[in-house]
Parts: C-alpha cells; structure tokens; sequence
C-alpha cells in the first residue's frame, strides 16, 4: 500500500515545472504512506505522483505503472488479489512492465469500460489512471473504503486527488472523500457507482442458509489471499475473536509462499503477532493466551496513558477525523504501528469488519427482528469507510505499516451477508451470544475462552483506563462555559461533551477549512445514534459516549447472561 496524489486537467498555459513542484510538495505531506520510493509522471494533460511502500515485488513494480507504449499512467493505492487469475483472464495480448499486483488494472483497462472490470477486483485500492491519447482520467475507490481517498478542485478548476486530505485541504476549497465503490470518468464528467450487491436487500437472503463449513472455506480463502506479500508481515492479535481466528488461519499457511501457490518455502515463515495495552488491559492477558496457543512469535507492547495523550494531536492529524470513538481507538494503533515498524514489519493482517458483517455491537441485542438487524448490518458496513476502515489504514500506514483486512474481502462478504440475518441474532433465552454462528464455524480453531470471549471495543480492551483518562484530561482542558457554546463555534456537528471538544479543537487546528470539517459524517461514531437502534431502544437517543461499556445495560446483561 501506498499514495497517490494527481492533478488533472492542465491547461496549455500552466507552468509543467512549477506544478511539478507543487505535486511534489502537496504529495510529500503523505509521504509516511510510502517511504520506500517516489515516483512522478508529467504530461500536458496530468501528474501523478506516487509514494511507494514496498509489498509485492519490491525489486521492481515502482509507479506510476506505465504500458509499454507510453500511453497509460497508472497510479494505485492497494493491492489487488486476484492479479494472477485476472492476468490468466485476458483476452488480447499484453506486454507487463513490472511484476506489481496492481499493474493488471492497465490491462484490463484496455479491454473493457471500467464498470466491468472494477467488479472482476478483489483488493484494496484506490488508484488514478491517465489515458494520454484520449486525455482522460478513471478515479476509482475499493467497494468498502478500506483504502481512503480524496479529490477537489484548485483555484484554477483543476480535478486533485490524494490518498489523504492532507495534500488537499489547503488548496481544494471543496476537498470531499471519494465515496466507496464508485469510480469517475473525466470523458463524462460523471461518477457512478459500480459495487451493488443483491445481499443489500433482506428479501434477497430471506430464508438463505449458509452452512457453518462454507463460511469457514470462505474465510480460509480470504486470509490466504491476503497472505499475498514479498516483504516480512504479521498479525494484529488482541485476543478477541476477530483478530485471534484471523491469526489462527493465517497460522495455517504462514510456512509457504502465497505467490507461487505454495510452491515453495515462504521466506518469512515465522509468524509473529503484536497487541498492545495499558499495563493489566484485558487484550495483552488475552492475546497472550491465543498467542501461545497458535504458537505464533508474540510480541505484547505496554504504553502508559501520558504516551498516548502525548501522541493525540499526532493521531489526529494522521487519521483525519475528530469523531471520539476513532481517535481513542486510533492512539494505541498509532503507538503499536510505530514498534512494529521498529522492528521491520511492513504488513499486517487484522480483525476489522467482522462486527459489521456478524453484529458484534452489544447494541444489537436489542435488534427486534431478522430484517432490522439486516439493514443495520448494511448501514454499518457503508459507514465502515469512516471509521473502523479508517482508524486501521491510517493509524497504522502513519509509520508505514499495510494494513489488510480479510473479513472484508470481497468473495467473502458475498458468503457471510447472503446468510438470512436470523442466524446471526442473539437469543437470550437459548444462551446464544453475539457473532455466535461464526463462533460454531471455527469450533476447535481456539481455545474456548478465546473463541467464546465476550465482544470488548478495541478502545475499551486497552485498558478501561485509557478512555477514562481521556474524559478526565478534556474536563480539565474545557470549561462548562466553552462547551455550552459549542454550536457558535462549530455549527457543523457540534460537539457534544467535552472530549468531543477536545478532538474537534485539535482537528481545526491542523485542517481549519468547513469543507475539511464535512468529511468527518456526523461527527461521532455512536454505535447506537442510528435511527434504526433508537428504534430498538429510546434510551440510545440520549447517549453521549461512544463506549462499549456505556450502552445502556446491555454490556452488564451480556455479560450476566
């Protein structure tokens, strides 16, 4: 994974050499993304600029990918899975200049309108390709958003883009996320969405099962697929479910390479996991466990809460975003991204989007029926890109660590969300916990008190201390009298405790623009703020903290049940 920065457009009187500048300068700011190499294209018509990090091989693949006649540029954040079937696929003839997983998109490109093959992608991406000869652009962004990006308009009307806001806010008045699964095409002036799946709909999956060995294969494909890597890699293991059956499959294929089909010996094949917490937090005491039980090289970080408040304004401006319950979870990522980086990982393969595809919030407890519980999982997973998605590829590409995240690939989405949504409810009364189906699925993966641990919010499995050190240092920075007139000062989301103050004062001060301020939707990831679990339950209406353990009585009766 990398960065890309474009500028699109040109005019026959721009200054090239002074733009390039300026591409440079605007794309350097992102340049933690790629340390490993840059690279520039310039034509009268666009520039690109690219930040390398260096996965897939690492000898060669530098971009922007160029075919061999000159006429395409192509600029990618990501990586594409598939790059092999898809190659073996092709119907006309095409000369690779490099053996870099993403130059496959220059090819198919040349076959097919984009609305196709985007759909033949499983990866991660978010890339930029320039079609000299017809002075046309494709922007295109992964089906989830796993991979950010953003685009604008400079002071002359010319098109930016950019794998973080970053490069743009001061320049792009009107600097706004590329939304998920959509691509743009400059020919048209047009953006359209290419990812629509039958699943969104109940009536879709109404009466569909989905049997506990098939969600299992599933997964097993999807971890093996992402093991795609040249370059020394690992797993994020806080002993939790997620991340422990991510790291009990990979365990599985860690001894040989992915790229030549198991051919041979992989040339890292220890596996190393890494977790992180407060001194006693309940994710190292449990990450040890699963850890000595998968048999992986373990390491487990301690930070103390004045590392992480020390490392907060740093975080968000990394990760973007003044929304609470990212910021706390991004800080000890952010401070464990940085120690692995120290000890030369450059990939890692972690748990996210597994709650949105299961219904891992405790809040979905209250979900009154199969169908409600269904939309919501849809709405979660359409918010993903803002939060979870986010929080994992920034705080942790912060210091130049990939992140990849299997319960999100898309074969396997296609498996766990075409299940009708009635097995993944809770029921009380048979004793049926949250993400149980996936549970059953891996029964004899884990021990079982990693396999059936109760869900914990990453913010609140560091250590309980952390989120409330976090409440206490914003109540002694922010005064009773600032935050009842919130609203005057931030009439956009307005924040609404004093942490949230706190996180929206920072924000401003790295990215002061409104437009900056509109990219952060809602301004707080409330779990249960949806209009949909205030259904289930009016009490969620009034909450104000995004925490696990504040969701009215649902943790305690969880955990009491």
């Amino acid at each position: 994974m990398c960065s890309i920065f474009g500028i699109f457009g040109l005019q026959p009187g721009d200054d090239l050499q002074a733009l390039r500048r300026q591409a440079l300068e605007q794309s350097q700011r992102q340049r933690h993304r790629g340390p490993d190499w840059s690279g520039v294209y310039v034509d009268d018509g666009a520039i690109l600029v690219h930040e390398r990090l260096a996965i897939v091989d690492p000898a060669g693949g530098s971009q922007p990918l160029l075919s061999d006649d000159g006429q395409l540029a192509l600029a990618v954040n990501g990586e594409i899975y598939n790059h092999q079937e898809l190659k073996k696929e092709l119907t006309q003839p095409y000369a690779f200049q490099t053996g870099s997983d993403c130059e496959v998109i220059n090819a198919l490109y040349r076959e097919d309108e984009p609305a196709s093959y985007l759909n033949r992608l499983n990866g991660i991406f978010a890339f930029a390709l320039w079609d000299r000869a017809k002075q046309r652009v494709i922007i295109a962004r992964d089906p989830i958003g796993v991979v950010p990006l953003y685009w604008g308009h400079d002071k002359q009307g010319r098109l930016c883009v950019a794998s973080e806001m970053k490069s743009l806010s001061d320049t792009c008045a009107d600097v706004a996320q590329f939304p998920p699964g959509h691509w743009y095409d400059s020919s048209t002036d047009t953006l359209s969405k290419y990812y629509e799946r039958p699943w969104r709909e109940y009536e879709a999956v109404e009466g569909v099962d989905v049997s506990l060995a098939e969600l299992r294969e599933a997964f097993e494909r999807a971890v093996h697929r992402q093991l795609m890597t040249d370059v020394p890699y690992g797993v994020l293991l806080s002993g939790g479910l997620d991340s422990s059956l991510v790291a009990a499959v990979a365990a599985r294929y860690a001894r040989h390479r992915i790229e030549d089909d198991g051919q041979s010996e992989a040339w890292w094949p220890r596996l190393h996991s890494f977790a992180i917490g407060l001194k006693g937090s309940p994710d190292l005491a449990a990450a040890k466990v699963a850890a000595e039980m998968l048999g992986t090289v373990h390491h487990g970080f301690e930070y103390t809460f004045e590392e992480g408040l020390d490392a907060l304004p740093e975080v968000i401006r990394h990760v973007e975003t003044y929304d609470v319950t990212t910021i706390r979870a991004s800080t000890p990522m952010f401070l464990l991204a940085r120690r692995i980086k120290a000890m030369g990982v450059k990939m890692v393969l972690s748990g996210e989007g597994s709650d949105e595809i299961f219904g891992g919030y405790l809040y979905f407890h209250k979900a009154p029926n199969a169908r409600e519980f269904h939309e919501e999982l849809v709405r979660k997973l359409d918010a993903l890109n803002n939060y979870d998605c986010l929080r994992a590829n920034k705080s942790m590409m912060a210091w130049g660590v990939e992140p990849r995240v299997p319960f999100l690939d898309r074969e396997f989405l296609d498996v766990a969300m075409k299940m009708d949504a009635r097995h993944k409810m809770v029921d009380k009364a048979s004793g049926r916990i949250e993400k149980a189906v996936l549970r059953e699925a891996f029964e004899g993966y884990l021990p079982k008190e990693i396999l059936w641990r109760q869900k914990e919010q990453f913010s609140d499995g560091v250590g309980y201390g952390w989120i409330d050190g976090l409440k206490a240092h914003a109540e002694a920075q922010v005064s009773d009298r600032v935050l009842a007139a919130a609203d005057k000062r931030f009439p956009h989301n307005p924040p609404q405790t004093k942490e949230a103050y706190y996180y929206r004062h920072v924000f401003e001060q790295f990215f002061p623009s409104h437009a900056a301020s509109e990219t952060v939707p809602g301004g707080k990831s409330i779990a249960c703020s949806s209009p949909a679990a205030i259904a289930w339950d009016a009490s969620f209406a009034s909450m104000a903290d995004p925490s696990g353990r504040a969701v009215a009585g649902v943790h305690e009766q969880a955990l009491a049940g």
